[in-house]
């Protein structure tokens, strides 16, 4: 079933757009496809951090692109008020670039003596940038994930404002809470689902779950944890 977008670099329209990935990883089914090329190329720039859903859409769209590209076929998707960059446009760089690119890349070649001996102006160098950055103290920036989590309460007398509560008081390093709702699961039963963002290296989600999430005080109301989606955000 297509789906129809308004004035995506507005105010109104990227906070439907990230309502609209809240349960989603990709604009149509289950891969990417050209829906997704679609809303990318009528975004003027990335989503702000505000809009957590669109902003993890938007780069994990963007690494694709860069990496592979998208074959998907897509259901279709109309957007509207939007300035569309051509689907060619995104998913090809110009030629001229790909030209210099390989020029590059073979000129450094040129320069690089894949056989050649170590000099000793070379290992002196060497040593100095290895002894720069265990001083530096500086750590290579990890990667991130957002991750859609399901949090199923005891019954419909669990008090979900005090369930939410709970979840969002486990603070640890590198993870950070972002949007929630409650989604209605049949007799008079809710649950809560709420977006995660993890530093991937930091923050486990399997360990949060096992022994943050569901264990005293937090399992008074917390029944289980369940991953809904688990996507990469590429920096």
């Amino acid at each position: 079933m297509a789906v129809a977008f308004h004035n995506l670099n507005s105010a109104s329209g990227l906070k439907k757009l990230d309502e609209y990935l809240l349960t989603r990883s990709y604009i149509s089914g289950y891969q990417a496809s050209k829906d997704d090329i679609t809303v990318y190329s009528s975004l003027a720039k990335v989503p702000s951090a505000e809009y957590v859903n669109a902003s993890r859409w938007y780069n994990h769209i963007d690494a694709l692109l860069r990496i592979s590209g998208v074959s998907g076929e897509g259901a279709g998707v109309t957007v509207e008020g939007s300035a569309l960059i051509t689907e060619e446009a995104v998913a090809t760089p110009p030629a001229a670039d790909a030209k210099a690119s390989v020029a590059e890349v073979e000129d450094d070649d040129d320069d690089v003596d894949l056989f050649g001996e170590e000099t000793e102006e070379e290992k002196k160098a060497a040593e100095e940038r290895a002894a720069a950055v265990k001083a530096s103290g500086k750590k290579k920036e990890s990667g991130k994930s957002s991750v859609l989590l399901d949090v199923k309460p005891w019954d419909d007398e669990t008090d979900m404002k005090k369930l939410e509560e709970a979840v969002r008081s486990v603070h640890l390093e590198g993870l950070t809470y972002g949007a929630s709702k409650l989604v209605p699961v049949g007799y008079g039963i809710k649950k809560l689902q709420i977006m995660l963002t993890i530093v991937d290296d930091l923050v486990s989600v399997d360990d949060l779950i096992e022994n943050y999430l569901t264990v005293e005080p937090i399992n008074e109301y917390v029944q289980s944890c369940d991953i809904v989606a688990f996507n990469k955000i590429c920096k």
